[in-house]
């Protein structure tokens, strides 16, 4: 599915989830609920007493849809718990940057004329990259640039001149 209102995203993914569910091995008598109830009464949702355990968790996120008032009972009944993803954070930075990477293979000097076309290119160019993924480091040119930035700032500048002088050398002087 690739793009759908929420009267039709709900209840596909509801049959989504109850396929994955039942491919699952029965919970145990001791699996835990308390974090689904917590879950359930912080989104404003009061659940029946007796909560079924927690089977998995689906991770998405923070569209008006997912919080609606169908899909959210319906997702505690089968103790499925969603989590919702943060709207900032470095790890959405990463995230992104491959995301580019990825369309950029998928779309480098292509032209799809159709929907079909375009997830074609986008999954052929997911799995090049599983096959020679691109390494990150978070010591990048930014990196390298703060460094550089700290550096000059460490130096203090003689009398408008280019001359510099580090401020270990002004202090022991």
């Amino acid at each position: 599915m690739t793009n759908a209102p929420t009267a039709v995203l709900h209840p596909w993914l509801q049959g989504e989830l109850e396929q994955v569910l039942a491919t699952l091995p029965p919970p145990a008598a001791t699996a835990p609920h308390p974090e689904l109830r917590e879950w359930a009464t912080w989104l404003g949702y009061d659940p029946p007493a007796p909560l079924p355990p927690l089977r998995a968790l689906l991770i998405w996120d923070n569209l008006a849809g997912h919080l609606s008032a169908d899909i959210v009972p319906w997702l505690s009944a089968h103790g499925v718990l969603p989590l919702y993803t943060p709207l900032g954070g470095s790890w959405l930075n990463m995230t992104e940057s491959v995301q580019r990477i990825v369309c950029g293979r998928a779309l480098n000097g292509t032209h799809p004329q159709t929907q079909e076309e375009l997830l074609t290119f986008l999954d052929e160019a997911v799995a090049g990259w599983k096959a020679h993924p691109t390494p990150f480091t978070w010591r990048g040119k930014r990196y390298e640039r703060r460094q550089r930035a700290r550096e000059r700032r460490r130096q203090r500048r003689l009398g408008g001149s280019g001359a510099v002088a580090q401020r270990s050398q002004l202090i022991a002087a």
